[in-house]
């Protein structure tokens, strides 16, 4: 891999060399408003039923009207009901709703729970059997969203500061960068590389945009992936990716052949260096997505086992009595001892069951 010889005075860059991604204008505010509406529209029920929880009272006579329950994405349930009822003297009416993870198929039934402290505060039984699960489930959501919004924010600053730090003249380092990732549309060649490879890396990504004719400056290969080559321009946070034809530095003609000259041969075999890449890169992009939807199978089919054998109204659910059939043996024992514990009284479910098809095993 040839060095790139630039002269040492301190050079100028191109405007907007460092690009920041379409989808952080508008992915940033709507992943930020989501867990912003998440937040605000859940919360103050789990404040709610965990002050009731603290000393709840169950209401026989109290009437639980509209009760309705709405399965969203196939785990989400969404279970909201008016609450009318009588307490020391006084009449009360409410509204709640509570969410919650759960794979339940049917109905659910449910009682009016009020805090004997505060009888103003009212919810539904199921909102308390859930409020761990509530509880978990709005704090992973929404340190989730709001880590994701945070942190394209906190990019998009830094790329927004590294784009004002290069307008000054500064000398430039070159470096290598793994080139992870092209995006030709519309006359625009769209990368993404990785600052992970130079003996100073920083591990950093940035991406930049390139014009109809502009070729990044590639100099090698490693792991499928092609290798450019980027300027450190000063002690800015991202390196640069250079173009083929060096136009993005300002240099007069003569430095710009002269820089130019030791790569002749790396830049014959560009073109084909960048087909390779773009190939592998749609190669693991495919595998990605293929480890993903398996990775998803499988938590969704462990946390449907668990829901199964610990939460179930009946042990004689499919597919729940196949999958916990298929667990491993330790699994498997496990599984049938929180169903037994349950509905030992019963006879067994399949997965469970003894030779003679009947008892517990």
């Amino acid at each position: 891999m040839s060095s790139l010889v630039l002269p040492s005075r301190p050079l100028s860059l191109a405007r907007n060399v460092i690009s920041t991604p379409r989808a952080y204008f508008w992915s940033t505010p709507v992943i930020l408003a989501l867990a912003v509406f998440l937040f605000v529209s859940q919360a103050p029920g789990v404040i709610r039923d965990f002050r009731i929880s603290r000393n709840p009272l169950v209401l026989e006579n109290g009437d639980v009207q509209n009760g309705r329950c709405t399965t969203r994405k196939a785990i989400f349930i969404d279970c909201e009901a008016r609450l009318v009822y009588s307490y020391g003297g006084r009449n009360y009416d409410t509204e709640v709703e509570v969410m919650f993870v759960d794979f339940h198929i049917g109905d659910y039934e449910t009682g009016l729970v009020i805090s004997a402290d505060h009888p103003e505060l009212a919810t539904i039984s199921l909102g308390l059997d859930m409020l761990w699960n509530r509880i978990i489930t709005l704090a992973v959501f929404v340190v989730l969203l709001g880590g994701m919004s945070l942190g394209t924010i906190f990019l998009g600053l830094r790329i927004w500061r590294v784009k004002g730090q290069l307008r000054r003249p500064a000398v430039l380092t070159p470096v290598p960068v793994e080139v992870s990732a092209f995006d030709p549309k519309r006359g625009i060649l769209s990368i993404t590389y990785n600052d992970k490879i130079a003996a100073d890396k920083t591990g950093r990504s940035a991406y930049t945009r390139m014009k109809k004719g502009e070729e990044p400056l590639i100099v090698g290969q490693a792991n499928g992936k092609a290798i450019g080559l980027a300027v450190r321009h000063g002690n800015t946070a991202l390196p640069v990716l250079l173009d083929a034809r060096l136009q993005r530095v300002e240099l007069t003609e003569d430095e710009r052949s002269t820089a130019l000259a030791p790569m002749v041969r790396q830049q014959e075999r560009a073109p084909a260096l960048i087909a390779e890449a773009r190939r592998t890169a749609s190669i693991w992009k495919r595998l990605q997505v293929f480890l993903g939807m398996l990775l998803l199978i499988v938590v969704g089919t462990v946390g449907f086992w668990l829901w199964y054998v610990t939460s179930s109204t009946t042990p004689f659910q499919s597919p729940g009595m196949d999958i916990n059939n298929l667990m491993p043996a330790p699994l498997n024992e496990w599984g049938c001892e929180q169903l037994k514990r349950r509905f030992g009284q019963d006879r067994a479910p399949f997965g469970c069951v003894a030779d003679d098809f009947t008892s517990w095993k």
